[in-house]
């Protein structure tokens, strides 16, 4: 079993262009896990200030969640060749003048600005595998991009973490320009990208929002958003103000990694019960999980609470995305996806900017305990709503489990 599995790997690896069009992309990967932290050092550093930190990290999110349906709707209508050529150059330029910064005001609008001109990495590497694979090694295929850009997302924070404090967050934000300028352009002469043509949509298709499922789960977007917002900045806050943020990228890289685990973990009993059940299980073993958090240390204690809150976070990706499959009108796979992320992309920079007022006026812990508190809101709305989501307590079919897995791609970049 575990043989065929590698092999599966290997015949992946082995098309033409598969390898090539991995590599290409891991740069870019890597700038995205990059920017957050990058951006919360140099603010932090810059006006002393874990609030302005905060707001500014948490608006470059708004201005990155709020345009990524737009930026889903231009591939799709377009194709991705110009996009990429107009939006990779301009934010590894923007990067750099960010980067020049000093004043409150300016940061902070220039960290909005920058979060305006994301080029859309992930959205458009997803579809150029089904042009460099047969169909039968698309799973895989998604399985091993899904692994490449999570391993990216474990380095990024460390590297970005190491870079603003053991040299300058300057440095960090122009290695961060760099690797996107590099991986755009890398990604441009992959014949793949060339070659790609949107699908046509198809005729009839009823608005997203008009699906009762739909609107239940973007309102557990806005709850989870604000949740996971306070969370990413009441971290690097939290580190901050214990005076150990040097452990910020490690806590950070250690929840990427079990994400990664739990996913692949989830993958193996996702198609043995139905992904209602599954995610509602889930759910709720995930926020029960998260009941100490707000009472750990930057020590053993928050590592440990953050390994099983990626772990399960991990599977509730997994299942969330075949609800979403289950559900979704045909035709609409990239704005539905598209748009939920904006809603909770959104709501999670709102979390951001006002944990960072929190965190400096009252204290981190309260970050952290807003992430539990919208984990048992999250449950109870699926709880209370699921009969809205009553086309997804079946098991999935095979080409909505690979559906799943393809969306697992983070649909803000």
């Amino acid at each position: 079993m575990v043989g065929a599995n590698l092999r599966s790997y290997r015949d992946v690896i082995k098309s033409p262009g598969a390898l090539r069009l991995m590599l290409s992309a891991y740069p870019a990967r890597t700038a995205y896990g990059m920017i957050t932290l990058s951006i919360y050092f140099k603010v932090q550093q810059s006006t002393g200030s874990i609030a302005v930190a905060g707001l500014a990290a948490g608006l470059n999110g708004l201005a990155g969640a709020t345009t990524a349906g737009i930026r889903g709707a231009v591939i799709d209508r377009f194709g991705m060749i110009w996009p990429l050529r107009v939006l990779v150059p301009s934010y590894a330029s923007m990067i750099v003048v960010f980067s020049f910064g000093e004043g409150r005001t300016e940061l902070i609008v220039l960290a909005t600005l920058l979060g305006l001109t994301g080029p859309p990495i992930n959205l458009s590497v997803r579809p150029l595998w089904k042009l460099t694979v047969s169909p039968e090694r698309l799973r895989t295929a998604f399985a091993l991009d899904t692994a490449s850009m999570n391993s990216s997302a474990v380095i990024a924070p460390v590297l970005a973490t190491t870079l603003s404090l053991s040299f300058s967050p300057n440095l960090a934000l122009r290695i961060c320009a760099s690797l996107m300028m590099f991986g755009g352009v890398l990604l441009l002469l992959t014949w793949q990208v060339n070659r790609w043509r949107p699908e046509k949509k198809e005729e009839k298709t009823p608005a997203i929002w008009r699906v009762k499922g739909i609107q239940l789960l973007a309102l557990e977007g806005v709850a989870i958003g604000l949740g996971w917002g306070a969370f990413d900045i009441g971290v690097p806050a939290f580190g901050t103000l214990e005076g150990v943020p040097e452990r910020v990228g490690f806590f950070f890289a250690l929840m990427a990694t079990f994400n990664v685990i739990g996913g692949l973990a989830a993958g193996t009993i996702s198609r043995k019960i139905s992904p209602l059940k599954a995610f509602r299980t889930n759910y709720l073993i995930w926020a029960i999980v998260s009941l100490p958090l707000a009472f750990t240390h930057m020590d053993w204690t928050l590592a440990v609470v953050t390994i099983l809150l990626a772990f399960f976070g991990g599977f509730q990706q997994v299942f969330y995305w075949e609800i979403t499959e289950a559900i979704r009108p045909k035709g609409t796979a990239v704005q539905t996806l598209g748009w939920l992320w904006t809603i909770e992309g959104s709501a999670a920079a709102a979390g951001t900017a006002l944990g960072g007022y929190v965190a400096e006026h009252l204290s981190p812990r309260y970050c952290l305990a807003a992430t539990t508190i919208a984990l048992f809101i999250g449950y109870l709305i699926i709880t209370k709503g699921q009969k809205h989501l009553a086309s997804a307590d079946r098991l999935p079919t095979e080409a909505e489990d690979t559906a799943a897995i393809e969306s697992t791609a983070d649909t803000t970049h």
